[in-house]
């Protein structure tokens, strides 16, 4: 790939068109190494470095595409103002199979719309384990370099599932849990009995309408009652922290 089309991978039309995105940075290149990637996809990836950084990839090159560019070209490639010095370009991941491992269990988030959040949530089940994110249209792209590097590599653990329709999740799952003000307590034994869990937008919650064909119950995060509203990511390390007990 030209280096005016890598160039362009911060786009998501581009990211779409090549098949590609990058990946920023030492603890981020070496976390997608630590990936189980097949060696077709390892074939594929070019590593960018300056020559301040050719260290990192001393253990790296055999294994990948190298190349080696001044730091104007690399402050084009960044999307930091303070550029590491090494950037992946990476194919996107293959469609995910929608054949759950036995004990895994998904997460659906509808219209997640800021990159923190999910970073941070991809980051979380990626620690607990056992997970697969759906992710409705409308949310977020996950591999919009914002959502990369707020995951923190996590992205490379988990199996992401894109444009997941709502009215789908009946077909998949007999019933699926969500979170309301009015449900009953996550620490209710009951709520490890799904194997889809669904949380809504940040700013419109679930939607509601959408769940009465789908034999949704409604669970909740019990707190004191002074605010009427809990951050998207910390709903959904508190539920899967649950689920992992």
């Amino acid at each position: 790939m030209k280096l005016d089309d890598v160039k362009k991978l911060h786009q998501k039309k581009y990211r779409s068109q090549f098949g590609y995105y990058l990946i920023e940075g030492e603890h981020l290149v070496l976390e997608l190494d630590k990936a189980n990637l097949n060696e077709a996809t390892r074939e594929k990836i070019t590593l960018y470095v300056t020559a301040d950084s050719q260290a990192i990839t001393e253990r790296l090159q055999q294994r990948y595409s190298v190349k080696l560019i001044n730091e104007r070209q690399m402050s084009q490639l960044s999307g930091t103002k303070t550029p590491q010095g090494i950037i992946a370009c990476a194919p996107l991941p293959d469609e995910v199979g929608r054949i759950q491992s036995e004990g895994e269990r998904c997460i659906y988030l509808h219209e997640v719309q800021d990159p923190g959040n999910l970073g941070t949530i991809l980051r979380s089940l990626a620690w607990f384990g056992g997970f697969r994110l759906l992710l409705s249209p409308g949310s977020v792209d996950p591999y919009n370099a914002k959502v990369v590097r707020a995951s923190m590599g996590a992205i490379f653990h988990v199996p992401v599932e894109l444009d997941v329709k709502i009215e789908s999740l009946q077909k998949r799952f007999d019933s699926l849990a969500y979170l309301d003000m009015s449900g009953n307590s996550i620490s209710d034994i009951r709520f490890s009995d799904f194997r889809c869990y669904l949380f809504g937008n940040e700013a419109r919650g679930v939607p509601l309408d959408a769940l009465a064909n789908c034999n949704a119950c409604a669970f909740t995060i019990k707190g004191s009652g002074k605010i009427d509203s809990l951050n998207l990511a910390s709903a959904v390390t508190l539920s899967a922290y649950q689920l992992s007990l």
